[in-house]
This record gives C-alpha cells, structure tokens and sequence, in this order.
C-alpha cells in the first residue's frame, strides 16, 4: 500500500474517493486505488455525474439501451447512476465486510430538486435505497431545512445516509441532532439502533468565496478554521451523555466527513485540505486529482486538536475583515443546491441530446 495514504490509514482516518465514471470503473483504476492506495468508500454528486456523461461516449451504449427500453429524463438518469454505483459497491463490499460497516460505503443522491420537499425527499430515498438493493449504499440528502426533516424519517425508516451540503458548526450540529432524533425513534419503537450515517462537511468552498473579499494573508485560511470548529463540536458530542445513552444501546456514530478538500488555488500545495484535516475518525473524501497528488508527495502534519486549537481566533481575525461567517455558511449552502440543480439540468439535456442524435442518425 502507498505509505502516504498508509500513515493517514495508521491514525485512523478513511480516505474515500469523491469521483465516478465509466472509465474509472471498467478501466480498473477504483479497484486500483482500493488495493493499492487504501480507498476505502465512494461519494458521487450531480455534478460528478454531469461532467462523467458528457465526457466521451461511456455511457452512451446504456443511454441507447435504456431508451430503446421506454426510459427518459430522471428515470434514465437515475438508472445510469445505479449502474455506476451497484457495481463500486459490490467492489468495496469486502471493505465494508471487513469493517462491520464503518467502510466499504458508496453515497447515491437524491434529485437536488426535491432539496425544499421533505416528504418527496424522504420517498425518494427510501425508493432509491430499496432499488440499489445493496447495504453499503448510502442515500444523500442535502443539509437543508426541509433536508433535515427528511433526514430523520429516513434513519427512522432504517436508510444509511450522507447528510451533505453542510458548510458550518451550526449546519454539522443541526445534521447530527437529526440523526440522532431518528435513531432515539427506533429505540422507542424496538427497532435495532445500528443506521449508518455520516455528515459531509464542504471545505474548499469557504476559501474561494472570500478569496477576492480578504487580503493575502487570510487566503486558505478559512475553510480549516471552520473544519476544526466543527471537528471540536463532534468530538464534544460523541463526550455527551446523549450520545453515551445511544452508543450504550448498540447505535453507531454519525462519522464526520470533509468534502471540497480539493485545493482551488494555484498558488498553495494541492494537497492543503488532506494534509491540514488528518484527524481520527473521520473521512476525507477526495477528488481524483487530489489522491493522486497525496500519494506522490503528501505528507501527514499534526492532527486536528480536538478542542478547535486557534479556529475562534482565527474567525475572529475574519469578521474584522468583515466576513460574516453565519451569513456565507448559508450562502455556500444555497449555491450547493443551485448548483447541483443546474449540473442535473445539464446532465438531463445532455442525455436527450444523444438520444436525439441515436434517433435522427436511425434509418427509417
């Protein structure tokens, strides 16, 4: 195994793989990277999936076949995504056998454009959970208010999650008591405690949004300051009685993920985010470009201080420069939405162009 990716591994972190295509399934690059550079799980997002099918011809065949088969719009789109994600599943099945299910996960979205429909949100996913048919699948449901109340249906109704989309301390705790409200619901109702979840917390974004509001050297500084504030606040929860009281009853924790830790800045090492954010027990989940880069050349610094070490000095130094973190928090996570509304836009046209192209190029 690589001996970077190792040294992460030995103090008890799990690098997951923030990329799917084609390609990289048939191609044999994911289960490369399982064997040989320890990746352990698989998110996906809209956007991944946008830029996968407009790249090339890999799915081509399947959109052809599922067309041909009367599917269209969300229907087809979802079917091609089932297909990527049931197969990185069954190859990180044994990881998630070997570990009792703490790794070996995928994470498949909902529509972004049920993010403000709860009730929409929580059928969708438990659809969507019974239609993969595989138990290391987990369904993502962004961080929103309407997210949030489908969240704890859905651990309710025994569905493992990603809560994403969560930009601040305040979002993580606001993911994390929905999570444990449904879990505290099984027990009331005999169910079994074990719901697997994790809370995926975007890092990269805080430090582009304010790049051309701040001076030089508050630039990269940001996005960790918020990480180790949340990383403060998990490690405080997992320490209450709530938790304890849960734990005791056979539940498992909501592991904290850092997401966006791909460097967006030239000018900084491409591997910022993996280097500053090694801390037990939580995930990292990378770009490929950025898996690549700590594998040749990254190297394992000081572990996150489980007691936020300079982060409320640091966000105050910004909020004298006159950024409101509250404020951006909630902006960051409105854009998440939009964006990915509009990348799954992108993909549905994307689709019904080849489609189009299949059927004018088909003899009569």
């Amino acid at each position: 195994m690589n001996a970077n990716t190792h040294r992460l591994q030995a103090l008890g972190q799990s690098l997951w793989l923030d990329s799917i295509s084609r390609e990289l399934l048939c191609g044999g690059a994911l289960a490369r990277y399982i064997a040989e550079l320890g990746i352990t799980g698989l998110t996906s997002n809209p956007t991944i999936f946008e830029h996968a099918i407009k790249a090339g011809d890999g799915y081509d065949a399947s959109i052809r076949a599922l067309d041909a088969a009367g599917l269209a719009g969300e229907a087809l789109l979802f079917e091609l995504i089932l297909e990527d994600l049931t197969q990185a599943a069954d190859l990180l099945r044994p990881v998630f056998n070997a570990s009792q299910g703490v790794d070996g996960w995928v994470s498949l979205e909902v529509s972004p454009l049920l993010a403000d429909n709860a009730a929409h949100t929580i059928r969708a996913a438990d659809q969507l959970f019974r239609r993969a048919a595989r138990a290391n699948l987990l369904i993502k449901i962004p961080g929103t208010g309407e997210g949030l109340q489908a969240v704890e249906e859905v651990v309710f109704d025994g569905v493992p999650v990603n809560v994403t989309l969560l930009f601040s301390r305040e979002h993580y705790l606001a993911a994390a008591q929905a999570y444990l409200r449904g879990i505290e619901r099984r027990l009331a109702a005999g169910l079994d405690a074990k719901v697997a979840s994790v809370a995926s917390v975007f890092i990269g974004r805080w430090d582009a949004a304010v790049k051309l509001e701040i001076s030089s050297p508050f630039h990269n500084r940001l996005g960790i300051a918020m990480a180790m504030r949340t990383y403060r606040a998990h490690r405080e929860l997992l320490a209450s009685d709530r938790w304890q009281r849960l734990a005791a009853a056979g539940a498992q924790p909501q592991r904290l993920l850092w997401a966006s830790t791909g460097t967006k800045d030239s000018t900084v090492a491409d591997t910022l985010y993996v280097q500053a954010l090694a801390a037990a027990g939580t995930i990292n989940t990378l770009p490929e470009k950025t898996l690549l880069a700590f594998a040749d050349h990254g190297r394992v610094g000081t572990p996150l201080p489980a007691d936020g070490g300079y982060a409320d000095a640091v966000l105050e130094e910004f909020r004298r420069e006159g950024v409101d973190d509250a404020a951006l928090a909630e902006r960051l996570q409105r854009e998440g939405v939009e964006g990915f509304a509009a990348s799954w836009h992108a993909a549905l046209t994307c689709i019904r162009q080849k489609c189009a192209t299949k059927a004018a190029m088909t003899p009569p």
